[in-house]
């Protein structure tokens, strides 16, 4: 085992995977533009860490339960987390939603390239059927109050969206408070003194005034 970010150690071969992951990326990134130029120098931190932190607040379960990542882009943190799951947590489903067909057809190749079971969907997240996802992720997509109306469409209803924030969470906090109630916990991002990690669940529309 080895120590993968404070508090996740994996074996050698799951972070082999997420090496050659990284390598696929970063082969396909001039094509694609599946990460900022300015990220691929620090790409395993930035987003494969970043992306990897997330399994740390995710609910350590050994029964069968379905994780959506919606808008997976390059697959951060989709791909991440259905290879930490194929070691820890091989009960998981893990669906990715891509409605860009060409970061879709990328995930396609990560998920056959790594033998992943993960599901690629290319569709707009609002027109697909709900998903009842027991764990939710969305990274980098939209502003909180934007982002909620997909959220609730497929998080299950018990289920927790784990939502990752950069330095106006506060105000997007505030702004979808608006429109919706959920109950919130906040955790502080260990790749980013300036992020925030929002754990969001029991969400609903707020009744009109």
């Amino acid at each position: 085992m080895t120590g993968l970010l404070p508090g996740l150690d994996v074996s050698r071969e799951t972070l082999d995977a997420l090496r050659r992951f990284e390598v696929l990326t970063r082969q396909w990134n001039p094509r694609i533009n599946l990460v900022g130029k300015r990220d691929v120098d620090d790409l395993w931190s930035r987003h494969i860490i970043d992306s990897a932190q997330l399994f740390l607040h995710s609910p350590q379960c050994d029964t069968p339960a379905t994780q959506v990542d919606l808008g997976s882009g390059g697959g951060f943190p989709g791909i991440v987390l259905a290879l930490i799951d194929r070691e820890m947590r091989p009960a998981v489903t893990h669906r990715l939603i891509e409605s860009d067909q060409r970061k879709a057809a990328f995930l396609r190749t990560a998920v056959r390239h790594l033998e992943l079971s993960a599901e690629v969907l290319s569709a707009r997240a609002e027109d697909m059927d709900p998903l009842q996802a027991t764990v939710l992720t969305a990274r980098a997509l939209s502003p909180l109050d934007t982002l909620l109306p997909l959220v609730a469409r497929h998080l299950a209803p018990n289920g927790i969206a784990l939502l990752p924030k950069g330095r106006q969470a506060a105000s997007e906090i505030e702004k979808a408070r608006r429109d919706w109630m959920f109950d919130l916990v906040l955790r502080p991002s260990i790749t980013d003194p300036e992020a925030t990690i929002l754990l969001v669940s029991q969400i609903q529309r707020a009744p009109r005034a």
